[in-house]
């Protein structure tokens, strides 16, 4: 899997989740990484400066204010040109402070010298539309989008952008679990929901993301499918079998027949197990959350079951 997702320590990286800076320090070895790459999904400032620059100092609290109030539409990186010359060279940045803008991989506008906050903001809402550009919620929106899609990289980066952001919004930390989830490292995001603030722990993200954590956990001592598939195949009414078989489909993807062999066993023995099919259910809805096609079909035909 691609940097873009795992982190130095292989796990994928959540960016900020629990209160990190938005403001990130580039070098000309990670200038691509840092600025070009996250400017094709939000405008990213890049703040060449130096220690000994007076204005840029006046200049750097302003920038980093503006940025925070924008809440993701818009990204800081410092680049401190002493250390790292060659970008600036490459632009034609002769004084500083400069700022110059990023989007869509290209420089596309910039400015000098140390700006009153008004002259910042209005630059800064010229880069993302009088409206403000695409909105949090529309960012998450396509971050789970393409991780329901698999494109677990992309994601990553829109759920790590709003949680660099805005370290509040626990749906950003809950899309990153999601991901982790997704790509097998089931302690890493059990190690991120454990970090929601406890009055947050009840937002439909979180939660959905602590029962597809649940599952993934239960279904990871199940054992082989192959192995589930032919025991019900030889005995269906081997109930255990096809309600382990049902976790184990469910967690991997293949939801209708997860729904299918659960509400088989309801068919067959309604208060099997202590209800368990039907809990297993509504499990499934809560993960897969309440506009996924197969919760709707599912909660249709429990109540077919139930009330039948």
């Amino acid at each position: 899997m691609s940097d873009l997702l795992l982190g130095a320590n292989g796990r994928p990286t959540p960016g900020a989740p629990a209160g990190g800076d938005a403001v990130v320090d580039t070098t000309t070895a990670t200038f691509v990484k840092d600025v070009i790459e996250p400017s094709r999904q939000v405008p990213v400032l890049v703040d060449f400066w130096a220690t000994w620059c007076g204005p840029c100092k006046q200049l750097a609290p302003v920038l980093e204010k503006v940025v925070k109030a924008a809440k993701g539409k818009v990204k800081l990186v410092k680049m401190d040109i002493d250390k790292h010359p060659e970008v600036a060279g490459q632009l034609g940045i002769q004084s500083i402070p400069a700022v110059i803008a990023f989007k869509d991989g290209r420089p596309l506008d910039g400015f000098m010298g140390a700006l009153p906050e008004s002259q910042v903001a209005g630059f800064v809402e010229r880069l993302i539309g009088p409206n403000g550009g695409p909105d949090i919620t529309e960012i998450l929106d396509e971050a789970d989008q393409l991780r329901t899609a698999g494109d677990l990289e992309g994601a990553a980066e829109r759920y790590r952008a709003v949680a660099e952001a805005d370290s509040e919004v626990v749906r950003a930390t809950a899309g990153l679990a999601q991901v982790a989830i997704a790509a097998g490292d089931l302690a890493y995001a059990r190690e991120l929901l454990d970090a929601v603030p406890a009055a947050k722990a009840s937002d439909a993200a979180v939660a959905a993301a602590r029962a597809a954590l649940d599952l993934a956990e239960q279904a990871a001592s199940l054992g082989d499918r192959g192995q589930l598939e032919r025991a019900v195949n030889e005995n269906p009414g081997d109930l255990q079998a096809r309600f382990d078989l049902a976790v184990l489909l469910g967690t991997i993807g293949d939801r209708a027949a997860a729904v299918d062999h659960l509400i088989d066993i309801l068919r067959r023995n309604r208060t099997w197990n202590e209800d368990a099919a039907r809990k297993q259910l509504l499990q499934f809805f809560e993960a897969w959350g309440p506009t996924e096609p197969m919760t709707k079909e599912g909660r249709r035909r429990l109540s077919s079951v139930l009330f039948s």
